[in-house]
């Protein structure tokens, strides 16, 4: 049983995302073409590197697991918009048959793809904290990850409209104008629409986490945060399809870009916690003799930190350099975890296990250090 779940659950899971993935791109190949598929890859490509390089410095204090990140994102680019274009599909033609041609069209766009996607994208996060839990340890965690889930969903979008797109216009002059166009507009005015509204679900969950949202709060925080996406996911798609172009730019100026704007000031705000909250354990773990003395401002800041990396490379190369990585990193979590309280069995464990992890990074960069 347990070689069943380590081994051939996870290579399940993977083939199914594989087979999402290919389906998807199948669909869209088939409706669009070769030839305009590979252009809106190449086109889609620069947004979704630009949120997930975002996402990543966000996540610079405490990194989650790559492998988590990446399932997170191939969850949206492949299984989530499966699903959601087949549930759209349906809503649509549901529509058109109970309210005639276009409107259905309207119902999948306003009221179904609000709903349901913004359900999907969220399934990650879910998944992650209530599997691993202990990846959690705040609201920065909720957004990257849901933020890496929406990106893939963009990303898979955007290959279909830059597809689309392409083909409407055809080659030439028009091509490239036509491209240029959805580029302008989901490339650049709009990259972070999906992420904005994911990440809203993402730091609802991430609240959950947090002992003073226990209780009542621990269900209504997620519920409200999934209805606030959702809202504000329709408002968008409503002001793209039925406003005009002076509706768009509104609500684009006046609620988008100021929200993403407040998403941002709670990023900088929580990363500050997040220092803080690593600077403020480390005199104890000095205390107890976990780490040194004059490694604790080494510890507390980013830059000392990338620096210290950075000497143990060119003094004594790659394998020393991540062992120093690694150590950090157990200390970065052994921070939070003693942040939250180690108040059960398995927390005293995760609490030992980490420990031990440190010291055993630390000493493979000594070691490494002294044979350099």
């Amino acid at each position: 049983m347990t070689r069943l779940v380590t081994v051939l659950l996870p290579v399940t899971g993977m083939v199914a995302v594989a087979l999402c993935g290919l389906l998807v791109f199948g669909l869209v190949t088939a409706q669009a073409g070769a030839a305009a598929v590979v252009v809106g890859v190449f086109a889609a490509v620069v947004p979704v590197s630009v949120v997930t390089a975002a996402l990543l410095w966000v996540d610079r204090w405490e990194p989650e697991p790559a492998k988590y990140l990446l399932l997170t994102f191939l969850w949206g680019a492949c299984v989530a918009t499966l699903l959601a274009l087949l549930v759209n599909d349906t809503a649509r033609s549901v529509g058109d048959f109970l309210l005639g041609f276009e409107g259905g069209s309207r119902v999948a766009t306003i009221i179904s793809a609000p709903l349901v996607e913004e359900l999907i994208k969220a399934v990650p996060i879910v998944v992650v904290l209530l599997r691993r839990a202990t990846e959690f340890d705040g609201v920065v965690d909720g957004i990257v990850y849901a933020g890496f889930s929406a990106a893939g969903f963009a990303f898979t979008e955007n290959v279909y409209y830059f597809a689309d797109a392409f083909n409407d216009a055809g080659f030439g002059d028009g091509m490239s104008s036509g491209v240029l166009a959805a580029f302008t507009l989901r490339g650049v005015l709009s990259p972070f629409a999906h992420p904005l509204f994911s990440v809203i679900i993402g730091i609802g969950l991430a609240l959950t986490v947090q002992k003073r949202h226990y209780g009542a709060g621990r269900y209504v925080l997620p519920v409200a945060a999934y209805v606030g996406a959702v809202c504000l996911h329709a408002l968008w798609n409503a002001a793209a399809t039925l406003g005009g172009a002076q509706t768009f730019l509104n609500v684009y100026f006046l609620i988008m870009v100021p929200l993403f704007m407040g998403v941002g000031l709670i990023v900088v705000w929580q990363r500050r916690r997040e220092q803080r909250i690593v600077a403020g354990a480390l005199p104890a773990m000095a205390r107890h003799g976990w780490i040194a003395r004059s490694e604790i401002e080494l510890l507390s800041d980013l830059a000392a930190r990338r620096g210290w990396r950075r000497q143990a490379r060119r003094e004594s190369g790659r394998e020393a350099a991540r062992a120093v990585g690694d150590y950090q990193s157990a200390v970065t979590e052994l921070a939070f975890l003693r942040r939250r309280g180690v108040t059960t069995a398995d927390d005293r464990k995760r609490h030992d296990d980490l420990l031990a992890e440190a010291q055993e990074a630390r000493a493979d960069a000594v070691r490494l250090a002294h044979a350099g």
